[in-house]
């Protein structure tokens, strides 16, 4: 047996000493006390140790490691693992604005020597590295929707934090119900803005205490990264006002799903310049299709549908998503959530929209429980292996495709997007297009994910005994 030290990082890792020196003192100037290496779970919640700013040097250099076996599908289970150790991107920080004394960096785990394959941000790296070596950045900008609920301590209920409930037919962009949530969305506008995210509107959405913020794209892991940080930053403005902010997809039958849409463009690595616009007098595809877009968007988009329902899995990550994935349900109108396997121009209804303002791709079937570094890397992954093999689409749907009928979708050979959390399951475990992205991170998804299909789904509760107990 070795007795040879196994370290969590390489023995030759240095950090700029220069770097770290002058970082130091601005941190300090700054006001700043603590810091925090972060690395994510499989549900994309944030973990880290709390470093006082002293110790950067050795935050920095990798003194932290964690049992990953702790926490939930991590692998590394079972007290006979080695720790793994968080590394922090040391241009990434963030001085949380609610809360100048801390400050937040986003990193990477490392574990004997190496990146540790199975962590979220590394599974994105290793996409973007490819990306990149294909000449291409995929810029990214997300359209974060959640709820913001008064939570009654005795009983559970949940409320409004809006001292009026809308009562009309929805209270999307309504300007009262804005107004009346100042108290919550003021604070959340100024730090996103004091964080120069390019924050440009933010709103009532189409749920009851649901709200929208929208800002600046960014490169995919830069994007990843904030919306890691603005769901943590948002449950500590909620908290402050005595309320909570949940990313739970679809927390009322009767509301809302809270969407997380992804408007995808891959630019040139090198000048910048959006490769998904139009070449000058339009490309093959889009004279064929009708959709001003390159051909490179629609051999992107191509590879995103070809894998649909494995990727749902990814974007829709919980037993919950499928109850928002809908067209109606127990909502008096439709839901403006895709159900089809299907792109369209400036289509809501379908999976994948091709808006007429911007030249992206926008996948609408993700949602606020989603963890974005495995969304994006999915996705990304797709949207490169359709360019690689030059796929096409096929004919865009433009049409409203709640209308559509069964047999019509049979007809046109539209497909549905799962139905459940088991269906996406089961098409993620028979992806060969997950065994080449995920790896060994694949089964170690799988496994976790039934496990959460399960648990929703062999409970028997009040409604259903309600409904059944004297049913036949």
């Amino acid at each position: 047996m070795s007795t040879t030290p196994v370290f969590a990082i390489p023995e030759d890792f240095s950090v700029d000493s220069k770097k770290l020196s002058s970082l130091e003192k601005e941190l300090k100037e700054a006001g700043v006390d603590f810091c925090l290496s972060t690395y994510v779970d499989i549900h994309g919640v944030p973990k880290a140790k709390v470093n006082p700013v002293s110790c950067l040097e050795k935050m920095a250099k990798g003194s932290e490691l964690f049992t990953l076996g702790a926490m939930e599908g991590m692998g590394l289970v079972g007290p006979q693992e080695d720790e793994a150790a968080a590394v922090p991107d040391l241009d990434t920080y963030i001085q949380c604005p609610w809360d100048e004394r801390i400050a937040v960096f986003f990193g990477d785990l490392y574990y004997h020597g190496l990146p540790y394959p199975h962590a979220a941000r590394q599974i994105l790296k290793r996409q973007v590295e490819r990306a990149a070596a294909m000449g291409f950045t995929l810029n990214m900008g997300c359209e974060t929707e959640f709820y913001v609920l008064n939570v009654e301590k005795d009983s559970g209920d949940v409320h409004s934090i809006n001292p009026t409930k809308f009562e009309g037919v929805c209270p999307a962009y309504d300007v009262k119900q804005s107004l009346d949530a100042l108290p919550f969305l003021e604070p959340m506008a100024k730090y996103m803005e004091s964080l120069d995210w390019g924050l440009y509107s933010f709103d009532q959405e189409g749920g009851h205490s649901q709200f929208e913020f929208d800002f600046k794209y960014a490169d995919a892991l830069t994007m990843s990264d904030r919306v890691i940080f603005m769901r943590l930053m948002a449950k500590q403005v909620a908290e402050s006002i005595g309320a909570n902010a949940t990313f739970m997809p679809k927390p009322f039958a009767n509301d809302f799903r809270s969407g997380c849409h992804f408007n995808m463009s891959l630019a040139d690595v090198e000048t910048g310049e959006n490769l998904f616009a139009p070449a000058e007098g339009g490309d093959s595809f889009s004279k064929k299709h009708g959709i001003p877009v390159s051909d490179l968007a629609y051999h992107f988009m191509a590879g995103i549908l070809a894998n649909a329902p494995a990727i749902t899995a990814v974007t829709c990550p919980s037993y919950n998503s499928y109850q928002g994935l809908i067209a109606q349900g127990d909502m008096p109108d439709i839901s403006w959530a895709p159900v089809l396997i299907a792109y369209g121009r400036n289509n809501r209804s379908s999976m994948l929209r091709v808006p007429l303002n911007r030249y992206c791709v926008e996948n609408r079937a993700p949602d606020m429980g989603c963890n974005p570094y495995l969304a994006a890397a999915v996705q990304l992954a797709a949207g490169l292996d359709g360019i690689e093999q030059k796929l096409d689409p096929g004919k865009p749907l433009n049409d409203n495709c709640y209308d559509l009928t069964r047999a019509q979708m049979k007809e046109a050979g539209i497909h549905l997007l799962p139905r459940t959390l088991l269906h996406a399951l089961e098409a993620f475990e028979e992806s060969t297009f997950m065994d080449g992205l995920f790896g060994d991170f694949k089964e170690i998804y799988l496994t976790q994910k039934m496990a959460e299909w399960s648990e929703g789904f062999y409970p028997i509760n009040h409604s259903h005994r309600k409904k059944y107990l004297n049913y036949i």
